[in-house]
């Protein structure tokens, strides 16, 4: 008389997708933040020495301004 439930895969399949979508969109965040890093690393010399001389030509201008 009382039939056991069969359980419906569809949850266990959207489920399984929903995973598989956050671990592809997780993937890709951390390969995208990894070679921001990397590219940063490669570059920083570059824009830390432009830095350096915009920090050096204020400086400079402020100085020959307070004269």
């Amino acid at each position: 008389m009382n039939d056991p439930r069969k359980k419906n895969p569809t949850l266990g399949v959207a489920v399984f997708i929903v995973v598989v979508v956050l671990l592809v969109i997780a993937t890709i965040l951390y390969n995208a933040i990894t070679e921001k890093r990397e590219y940063e690393r490669d570059n920083a010399v570059d824009s830390t020495a432009s830095a350096a001389s915009a920090a050096t030509g204020a400086a400079n201008a402020i100085k020959g301004a307070s004269q």
